[in-house]
């Protein structure tokens, strides 16, 4: 018995020895807001199968630990960062003119007017990104750790440069690529049928809607040209020498994670290289903490509604604050509000406010009947996997355009920033999802494809990460689309070459007619 147990506890160790051995060695570049909170769900994941998993954080992170269980940290110190206080006074600013625009100016300052702000944001990410370079011990340790990939989250350009520098394998954990949805950066993107970003289309586009998206295309791939160049390349430049192309660099990753699935996206062409993730972080509720029980537990069968803006902003103006209180108070629901800041004037008994909310755990609550929410990719895809329809309130970046996706597939009723207060509209947009059936069904339908799968997203992800790291990168999945000029991409060179062709072979013809019929009229003309 006792040499068994030995034999068995020997086995045990080796086992662990050798999964030790077979981890991968993962450099990660991340951002912060909830880009980290899904980016910590798959290193957490990785942690898991035995990799070892090291950060690049600054010095004046706010949302990114120094200390974790799953990862270790390299640390740029930096003299200034991109923090809450700087996102939150955009977006703030963002809401107040919001409230009072036309819809031709609201689309102007986002698209156009906010350029300068984004620039500043990317100019404070290059910053960092040169700290981290100028740092000669902290590139002597990256070198030295001998890294099997870089994974990132392009949104920002950092991570690729990077990769590039080190000379390692690129992953992305992405749905951004600087200011533009990734696809378009690498896949076929027809302009009639996939909205842009910002553009509030569908799939669905009549004449108006088609010259709205190629505009705001334009405007997107001008803004994503000139941040490159400004930022980014001047970085490539000094430390990867002249010759080196941000943007080519920018498409060239081995891997593309994309936050997304079709059960959420419009259909569109893809690529090779794509594996789709999207709801990687949704997992089973977990039990609540017993006071949120309890509280959920006495809303007997009227349910709960849940309402959270997100990782930004934590409140609204006051004025838009009590009205939507005002309307909570008048509903036969518990509601549970992630609400910071002063306490509405309006506020029912039947509301909680609380800093923080398990939103994963109450979404897959029973009890739950509705989520109020801003529209992130984070809780939409929590919203899917739970099959909890939502109202959506969105404030700003791609949320109206994730929402309209729910609501294209009737689960969701979609407000604005500057109607939610007018006409009692927030309160009839709610009792109408809750009494409503179709909204519930529809979004339990999405739910039930988005869980019908070979794979769950996360083992994809996983899986595609240690095939990245096992076959030394994926360019065998990488089209050569993206390294050709436009004028190549789109055989605009051909068809001229072809016009000519045709231009000369009907000039050709033209002149030999001209010839014959020349002759044959001289020789009519010296009969007569």
């Amino acid at each position: 018995m006792r040499l068994a147990c030995c034999c068995g506890g020997a086995l045990l160790l080796l086992l662990l020895a050798l999964r030790g051995c077979l981890g991968g060695n993962i450099l990660v570049f991340p951002i912060e807001g909830s880009h980290w909170v899904n980016m910590d769900v798959l290193l957490q994941a990785l942690h898991s199968r035995g990799h070892n998993v090291t950060i690049v954080r600054s010095s004046k992170s706010w949302y990114i630990p120094d200390n974790s269980p799953h990862y270790n940290t390299l640390t740029v110190k930096v003299e200034r960062s991109l923090d809450q206080k700087f996102i939150t006074k955009i977006l703030s600013k963002v809401i107040e003119f919001e409230r009072g625009a036309l819809p031709l100016t609201s689309f102007l300052h986002v698209t156009v007017g906010l350029f300068s702000t984004f620039l500043e944001a990317h100019a404070t990410v290059g910053d960092f990104v040169s700290a981290m370079f100028g740092d000669g011990q902290l590139m002597r340790t990256m070198k030295d750790s001998k890294f099997d990939l870089v994974l990132t989250d392009p949104c920002w350009g950092g991570g690729v440069i990077l990769a590039k520098y080190l000379n390692l394998p690129l992953v992305y954990n992405v749905r951004w690529l600087i200011a533009g949805e990734a696809h378009h950066a690498i896949a076929p993107s027809p302009l009639s049928y996939i909205p842009i970003t910002g553009s509030g289309n569908t799939d669905h586009m009549t004449f108006g809607q088609r010259v709205k998206n190629v505009v705001l295309h334009l405007i997107t791939q001008t803004q994503n040209h000139l941040i490159g160049q400004r930022i980014y390349q001047k970085i490539c430049d000094r430390y990867l020498g002249p010759g080196t192309d941000f943007h080519q660099m920018a498409v060239d990753a081995d891997l593309w994670l994309m936050r997304v699935d079709f059960v959420f996206e419009f259909p569109r062409p893809t690529m090779p290289n794509v594996v789709y993730m999207g709801g990687f972080q949704c997992k089973p509720a977990k039990a609540l903490p017993e006071h949120l029980e309890q509280f959920v537990q006495s809303s007997g069968e009227h349910g709960v509604i849940l309402m959270s803006l997100g990782t930004f902003i934590s409140e609204l103006p006051a004025d838009i604050t009590d009205k939507i209180a005002a309307a909570f108070s008048k509903l036969p629901q518990k509601v549970i509000w992630r609400h910071k800041g002063a306490r509405p004037a309006t506020l029912g008994n039947n509301t909680l406010l609380v800093d923080w909310m398990p939103q994963n755990d109450l979404l897959g609550h029973p009890k739950t009947k509705l989520f109020v929410a801003h529209g992130g990719t984070n809780g939409v895809q929590e919203a899917i996997y739970h099959g909890v329809p939502v109202v959506g309130l969105p404030l700003f970046f791609d949320q109206y355009d994730n929402l309209l996706r729910l609501k294209e597939k009737g689960a969701a009723k979609l407000l604005t920033i500057n109607t939610v207060d007018k006409d009692d509209n927030f309160l009839k947009a709610i009792q109408e999802v809750l009494s409503e059936p179709s909204y519930r069904a529809n979004m339990q339908r999405l739910s039930r494809l988005h869980k019908d799968q070979p794979m769950k997203p996360l083992d994809s992800a996983l899986y595609w990460i240690e095939f990245v790291m096992r076959h030394k990168g994926a360019a065998h999945l990488r089209a050569q689309s993206y390294r050709l000029p436009w004028y190549s991409y789109h055989s605009v060179d051909v068809l001229l070459l072809l016009a000519a062709a045709l231009l000369l072979l009907l000039s050709t013809i033209f002149t030999l007619m001209r010839c014959v019929c020349s002759t044959v009229f001289k020789r009519k003309h010296k009969r007569d």
